[in-house]
Formats: C-alpha cells, sequence, structure tokens
C-alpha cells in the first residue's frame, strides 16, 4: 500500500541499504540494484540482509486503456528494471509496482490531504483489492522474472472523525489507497489477506527471495 517518492539523495541518507556497502556490492559477480526511490521498499529489502544500491526509474506509471490491474503492476515493474537496467550491463535489477482496485476501478496515490479523504471515505466498509508486481531482470542476458502478488484488505466503515485524525496523524498521501498497512493503518482495517503481508508495504520478499534462488542468489 506503499510507494512513497523521495530524491535520490535523500533517500541514500534516509535509507542506506547496508554498512558494508563499500566493502563489496556483488552478489554471485552480480551488483544488486533495486529500481525505487521508495524508503519502504528500501527498508524491506535490508531485511534479506544482502548488499545492494538503489536507482530512480523514473517511468510513467499511468494505466494503459481498458488494461487490468494486474497487467499494470506487472508492465510497470518489468518497465521500472529495464529503465535502470540501461546504466547497469551486468547486474540484477528488482523493479515493483502496486495498483490497487476497488470496485473495477484503479485506484492511486492521493498525494494531497483532499485526495485522502475521498479516498478513505470511498472505500470504508469496503474491500480494496491490492496487485504488487514484483520483476528481477538479469542484465547481462536480458532474462526477467515476473510475478504478482495479490492482497486484500477490508476497513471499518470508519466515522468521518476518523479517517481525518488518521490522515493527520499518519499522512499516507504517497500511498496507494491512503493507509499504511505497517502503520496506524492497521487499525482501519476489519481484515485482511494475502500470501505476504510485505507485499502490501511495496514489495514481496517471498517472491523475491525464490527469484534470487533461481538466479543462484542464496541468501545463507
Amino acid at each position: 500500500m506503499t510507494d512513497a517518492g523521495a530524491g535520490q539523495e535523500n533517500l541514500r541518507k534516509t535509507c542506506a541499504p547496508l554498512e558494508n556497502l563499500s566493502e563489496g556490492i556483488f552478489l554471485n559477480s552480480k551488483l544488486l540494484v533495486l529500481a525505487s526511490t521508495s524508503p519502504y521498499r528500501c527498508e524491506l529489502l535490508k531485511r534479506l540482509q544482502i548488499p545492494f544500491i538503489t536507482a530512480a526509474p523514473n517511468v510513467n506509471e499511468a494505466p494503459l486503456p481498458d488494461e487490468t490491474a494486474r497487467a499494470t503492476s506487472a508492465r510497470l515493474s518489468l518497465d521500472k528494471a529495464r529503465a535502470v537496467a540501461a546504466n547497469y550491463s551486468d547486474a540484477l535489477i528488482i523493479g515493483s509496482d502496486q495498483v490497487a482496485l476497488l470496485n473495477g476501478q484503479q485506484i492511486g496515490k492521493p498525494l494531497t490531504h483532499d485526495n485522502a479523504v475521498k479516498q478513505l471515505s470511498s472505500t470504508r466498509g469496503k474491500t480494496t483489492h491490492f496487485y504488487t508486481a514484483l520483476t528481477l531482470l538479469n542484465s547481462q542476458t536480458g532474462k526477467y522474472q515476473t510475478e504478482v502478488a495479490e492482497n486484500s484488505v477490508t476497513l471499518r466503515n470508519l466515522s468521518d472523525t476518523e479517517i481525518e485524525s488518521y490522515l493527520r496523524k499518519e499522512q499516507p498521501y504517497h500511498c496507494a489507497g491512503s493507509v499504511k498497512s505497517e502503520g496506524l493503518g492497521i487499525a482501519l482495517m476489519s481484515g485482511m489477506t494475502g500470501d505476504d503481508p510485505n507485499a502490501l508495504i511495496g514489495l514481496p520478499l517471498i517472491l523475491l527471495t525464490e527469484m534470487l534462488r533461481r538466479e543462484n542468489v542464496l541468501l545463507f
């Protein structure tokens, strides 16, 4: 549910991948690159305790006409990986994208308080489906893996006061659906389903670890 954008320099300051990055940034002779400026995805990737760097993909995230939410997320995750791969000839590139869907309509990031109020008002008491796509691209061979993790979140029938108070406190304006599942947003929910809760935050770690194994990257 989170995909906050930030300047590349700010990202490197607030979410340095690993302290020993300068001592060795190669895994099995491959540089690992996270194609994202999201500090949330950066923090998730750090859980795997492997060295990596980050790079901004600079991709237009607008959906194509008549494109399904699943297809949008898959296409954008690959587009982001390919955009970054242009600058790294021998690396494993991680691209990810999340699209929220309610009543057949894609929901983006609100960006402003007023838009967030509208989003939460329209989704309270309802179930929103989240499609979080992940791509791992080998820039040397051109081979890539793309899969999509699915999660659903049902919100309580929130009052206007609850919505206003929550938004003022957490300000989730760069989160699809206006809810941070990893933060106070959990208190807005009446239910959640899905195979990987990390996918809701922005990076499906279960899928990623399997993809890395296919590229002979062992975590331990």
